[in-house]
């Protein structure tokens, strides 16, 4: 009988584990021999570019500032193709076909941060940072404005750049660019702030230290650039390696391009801002899953709003919010209301229920429309919008924009068609990711152009 009951048992285990491989689950997926297909909902609809690297999330982190940007009726993405080579590709808008090529760059993509960010200048040319984890820059340039083609890889000011992170290009209205990124590591390092000049071609270092972490701590930043290039900058502050001593958000904007920065009240900073200096947006202790490296954006005066999560006092489940300023003070909504907890501690890319949002705002001759643009297990996975039409009295609904999961994908939309079109341009793709920059068996997977029209909701 003891042997009979040990046999009923082991064919239990073996049952139940049969059961949750067949479950959907963040990173992989028993399709594993090739690539699977996604398919849109609610109005949308997705244009497949090319097949790309998806045992991790680097082709899918929400600080790839841009994965997807366009100019001059053409757009531009990029991504680590399975042989860990930089594809980039263009198309004119409207057009389903893709010329793509590959380039002479590789990266590590089994470092989830060491993501690929594209900007186009106001000549046409296209710039291109990749592959940085506290590495020296990498950084190039096209050869001819439009051209997919990229010469040998530069410097930019030969300042501050043998131990880069997290860099992001942002458009000004004149055609130049500004490029942010982390000099140090994690819980001990600065934010660095380029300027390019398209008429000299040249970039220069306006900022050495912006946000400064005195040695003790490191500002994970976000950034929006409004309609009069106002250039609004949030961050939360890191004490450690660890995303659990994430605290507290701060704010900052400047009016002249970077140069000298000021709070929401119009009081100048002493640069570099530091923790004792900042202004302080919202208040959230460490320990309280607050994740680091969202997004901003600005309505249509000019005032800023940050998306975020969290885990607010006395509850255990993280809610997303939106931290933002309504032209007298600072105010905090939670978008949805979430019942499934998870706890965020240690480092390295994390194996998460929920992305982190990505944030857009469309003026009507109604008001302003926010949309919060994620992921969450706890709706099934999938690339999912959430709407406000009047943050006054906030009351969000929810459109998911694919039938199927996309793992541990990120938002990272075209923020020149949003700008321009009002339209949503998102670089979709399924990817997994383990705990710790670990590795899952997620095959490459295809990249898509997820088009999504808020006028049809």
């Amino acid at each position: 009988m003891r042997v009979v009951s040990r046999l009923l048992v082991a064919r239990f285990i073996f049952c139940l584990l049969l059961v949750f491989s067949l479950l959907p689950c963040v990173g992989f997926t028993a399709e594993s021999d090739g690539p699977v297909e996604l398919t849109a909902t609610s109005g949308a609809r997705l244009i497949p570019v090319g097949t790309a690297w998806a045992r991790n999330s680097v082709n899918a982190v929400i600080f790839r500032h841009n994965a997807i940007t366009s100019h001059a009726g053409k757009q531009y993405l990029t991504y680590y193709n399975e042989d860990e080579q930089v594809v980039v590709a263009s198309r004119t808008l409207g057009d389903n076909v893709w010329e793509q090529e590959v380039t002479a760059f590789t990266g590590n993509v089994r470092d989830a941060h060491n993501a690929i960010c594209i900007a186009v200048d106001g000549d046409g040319y296209l710039h291109l940072s990749w592959d940085h984890h506290g590495h020296p820059l990498r950084y190039a340039r096209s050869q001819e404005p439009g051209s997919l083609k990229f010469g040998e890889m530069i410097s930019m000011t030969g300042q501050r750049e043998s131990a880069v992170t997290y860099p992001e290009f942002y458009n000004l209205s004149d055609g130049n660019l500004l490029f942010f990124y982390r000099d140090g590591g994690s819980g001990r390092g600065d934010i660095v702030l380029n300027h390019y000049d398209t008429d000299t071609r040249t970039w220069r270092q306006v900022h050495s230290n912006l946000v400064g972490g005195e040695g003790e701590r490191n500002g994970y930043w976000q950034v929006a650039i409004d309609a009069e290039d106002v250039i609004h900058l949030s961050w939360n502050w890191r004490e450690t390696g660890g995303v659990q001593t994430n605290h507290d958000l701060c704010y900052a904007r400047s009016l002249d391009g970077g140069e000298t920065w000021m709070k929401s009240s119009g009081e100048a900073y002493e640069l570099p801002i530091t923790a004792a200096t900042a202004e302080y947006a919202a208040y959230i202790p460490q320990d309280h899953e607050l994740i680091n490296q969202t997004s901003m954006a600005t309505d249509s005066r000019g005032r800023p709003y940050i998306a975020s999560y969290w885990r607010p006092e006395g509850t255990e489940v993280p809610q997303l919010h939106l931290v933002y300023h309504n032209g007298h003070d600072w105010k905090v909504s939670q978008v949805g209301e979430r019942t499934h907890a998870f706890t965020l501690s240690g480092g390295g890319a994390k194996l998460i229920p929920i992305s982190r949002p990505e944030l857009m705002v469309r003026s009507t001759p109604e008001g302003d429309v926010a949309y919060m643009l994620y992921r969450d297990e706890e709706r099934g996975g999938q690339v999912t919008v959430a709407i406000c039409d009047d943050l006054a009295s906030p009351d969000w609904r929810f459109v998911d924009l694919t039938r199927e999961s996309v793992y541990q994908w990120e938002p990272n939309f075209d923020k020149a068609v949003w700008r321009d079109q009002g339209v949503l341009h998102a670089f979709v793709i399924r990817v997994g990711q383990g705990d710790g920059e670990t590795l899952t068996d997620l095959p490459p997977q295809t990249v898509y152009v997820l088009e999504w029209d808020p006028e049809d909701h």
